[in-house]
């Protein structure tokens, strides 16, 4: 078993034992980490991960609380694997080709401004929260995004004010909480705007999704649209 735990020293990031189980839970859902799987001994797994086996077990009990994993007395950790887990990611569709992959975000720009005029209506007012932000799965960059939160949700957002998920950021710290999410994909330009980092140019084609967010009122909160660089990563939807 070779599973990569990235370094995220940014105080913004995931607390680390929630950082293990999400990368657990992306395994499991790509079917890296399959139905009656044994894990590694927990001494030898978290040397594995360079953590400590006190953060193993956090994240073990995490996938314990969520039905994922059997602790079977006198033998071992066992996978479960199911569907329709309730997870950190769980509206992430992205992962590497390979499968999983943990992501994380560097925060390019934030920017209250006016709506643009091409995108699906959304939220109340005429102004929205821009944000750019690069993505990485297992620190490779992977996604480069744009989001559009309705300024009616906050009136000031920053760099510092955001997590490495927007959504726990969005119910934990604005109240509000996405529902359901709609999904349209496209090839598109990948803007001008571009980091090095990110793997496409600008102006070269690559597959996008235009994200519309829906609140726990059924409202458009949000939209976005996130330029995937299919050399590593690819867009999943699992159906059942």
């Amino acid at each position: 078993m070779t599973l990569l735990m990235p370094e995220m020293p940014d105080r913004h990031a995931l607390p680390l034992y929630l950082q293990i189980s999400e990368m657990l839970i992306r395994d499991i859902n790509a079917g890296r980490l399959a139905d009656g799987v044994r894990l590694p001994p927990e001494r030898a797994f978290a040397q594995e991960l360079g953590i400590s086996v006190g953060t193993l077990r956090k994240a073990l009990e995490v996938l314990v609380q969520k039905g994922l994993l059997e602790r079977v007395q006198g033998s071992g950790n066992y996978i479960r694997a199911k569907v329709d887990v309730q997870a950190v990611y769980a509206f992430f569709r992205v992962e590497l080709l390979e499968g999983g992959g943990l992501p994380t975000a560097q925060v390019l720009d934030v920017t209250r401004m006016r709506k643009p005029d091409d995108f699906p209506a959304f939220g109340r007012g005429p102004e929205a929260h821009r944000i750019r932000r690069l993505r990485f799965l297992n620190k490779v960059p992977a996604i480069l995004e744009e989001i559009w939160l309705d300024a009616e949700y906050a009136p000031r957002v920053t760099r510092a004010d955001l997590s490495e998920s927007l959504y726990l950021y969005y119910r934990d710290k604005l109240g509000l909480t996405v529902r359901r999410v709609e999904d349209r994909m496209s090839v598109a330009e990948v803007p001008a705007w571009a980091p090095l980092a990110y793997g496409v140019a600008p102006g070269g084609l690559t597959l996008c999704a235009t994200r519309i967010s829906f609140d726990q009122e059924g409202r458009r909160a949000e939209v976005s649209r996130g330029w995937i660089d299919t050399s590593v990563a690819t867009y999943v939807a699992r159906l059942t």
